[in-house]
């Protein structure tokens, strides 16, 4: 399974299921000698964790989290940090009576056609609770970010249609919806109790706001800021909109009201902007103003409203989902999105102090240095792949070399090396040698 893995020079890899025994997260690329408070990563997890009010799952966790590697003394090594938070309070027993059928929203039917295996115990690997490693490791990265003087933060703009019109920032974490207009907030929360009284549930908006960024973060083309926030962002599941600065509204506006008149600030030597629409980014590089984006969150899938689906044999049939579930999890999605966003740049920082400090020719070797680890990636995810083949002819009673698809990919990739300039018998050599050990992984599930 690919996919788990997020960032380029400072990376996290998650790992876990909503009901297996722990989920947990590995740092790679922390320099060593930094700081690890842990109070602040608990403080948070706790933020994150089920079980804080009737808006949120009544599923209680403590979401302890433990460090496994990676730190000596209270400070980094250098070396991958691992963090784990053990599952205690997993009831998989509530999805049996529901686990021969497709949950409408959820990825049960996605991940069975993808994989060929159907975890039906809270959704697996798709389910929230993936999202409590992310806070772990956003927790440091939130804190590397505080000790430059960049502040992130987030909260519920809206919820369930209501919005907020206020914005009083010590007010955010004073209620259930973290939302910074009081008022706001005691019109979401009634609706939101009303919904779960119905059994149903409601979405909302997410505003996400990065104060003092430096500018010039970002990469052009295709490693723009904002591009590299949507992935980010978007990644967290139930996600199903991103926009920055004026976002969508932009589109209903004028070049004359969208853009941002410039200003010299004598104070600071720096160029400012006097409107914000951009959302602290242009041409994919921050320009020092805050950065603000915001996340389109959809209304929870588990709803004890009945629901029409069909069973894992395709029969139609009526779904209730009970057990517990979030009415609306805009306020537990505010910390995953401050995760992944400060996750976003302080690997953004990273890219920047190297180009600034470094020589032009370690920068390129930096940058092979990376192309090989992700080379090394691409080979592991292929083996993963060439393991689940082979299972496949097990059962199938097929021989482990095929030939002919070794001719075939052979010619193709020749005349991509072509095309690329490369040396066509080399990269021939190459492959040869990925399936030999592609055969050698077979051979010791197939037999033959």
């Amino acid at each position: 399974m690919a996919g788990n893995t997020f960032g380029s020079y400072v990376r996290i890899t998650t790992f876990g299921e909503s009901h297996g025994r722990a989920i947990g997260a590995v740092i790679d690329g922390v320099r060593p000698g930094l700081p690890i408070d842990m109070d602040f990563i608990q403080h948070e997890l706790d933020r994150r964790r089920p079980g804080q009010s009737a808006v949120t799952t009544s599923r209680s966790e403590a979401d302890r989290v433990e460090i496994l590697s990676g730190v000596f003394e209270g400070k980094t090594t250098g070396t991958p940090v691992c963090m784990l938070i053990w599952n205690r309070d997993q009831k998989p027993q509530a999805y049996e009576k529901i686990k021969d059928m497709f949950r409408p929203g959820h990825a049960g039917y996605t991940y069975l056609a993808k994989f060929g295996v159907n975890d039906y115990r809270g959704g697996g690997r798709s389910s929230g609770r993936e999202t409590a490693a992310r806070v772990a490791a956003g927790a440091f990265a939130k804190k590397l970010l505080a000790s430059r003087g960049i502040d992130v933060f987030a909260y519920t703009l809206e919820a369930g249609g209501i919005r907020a019109k206020r914005f009083v920032r010590d007010q955010i974490e004073k209620n259930p919806l973290r939302t910074p207009d009081p008022a706001a907030a005691r019109k979401m929360e009634n609706l939101i109790l009303k919904m779960k009284k119905e059994g149903d549930s409601v979405g909302g908006i997410v505003e996400v706001v990065v104060r003092n960024p430096p500018a010039g973060l970002g990469d052009p083309v295709f490693d723009k800021l904002e591009a590299d926030l949507a992935k980010a962002l978007m990644s967290i599941g139930a996600i199903k909109g991103f926009e920055v600065g004026n976002g969508f509204a932009s589109a209903r506006l004028r070049g004359s009201r969208n853009n941002d008149p410039m200003y010299l600030d004598r104070k600071t030597g720096r160029v400012r902007t006097r409107t914000n629409n951009a959302g602290g980014i242009a041409g994919g590089i921050s320009n020092g103003e805050d950065i603000v984006v915001r996340i389109a969150v959809k209304p929870p899938s588990s709803i004890r409203k009945k629901q029409e689906t069909v069973t894992l044999g395709g029969k139609p049939a009526t779904i209730s989902v009970e057990g517990r579930h979030d009415p609306c999890i805009c306020p537990r999605v505010v910390p995953v999105a401050e995760s992944m966003v400060a996750l976003t740049i302080i690997d953004h920082l990273m890219r920047q102090r190297l180009l600034a400090s470094r020589s032009l020719q370690q920068n390129l070797r930096d940058t092979i240095d990376l192309i090989d680890r992700n080379m090394l990636l691409l080979l592991a995810e292929r083996q993963g792949l060439v393991r689940q083949i082979g299972a496949i002819k097990r059962r199938r009673g097929k021989l482990v070399r095929d030939r002919k698809r070794e001719k075939s990919v052979l010619r193709t990739q020749r005349a991509g090396a072509r095309d690329l300039g490369l040396d066509e018998k080399m990269i021939e050599r190459i492959f040869l040698d990925v399936f030999g050990l592609a055969r050698a992984s077979q051979k010791g599930i197939v037999g033959r």
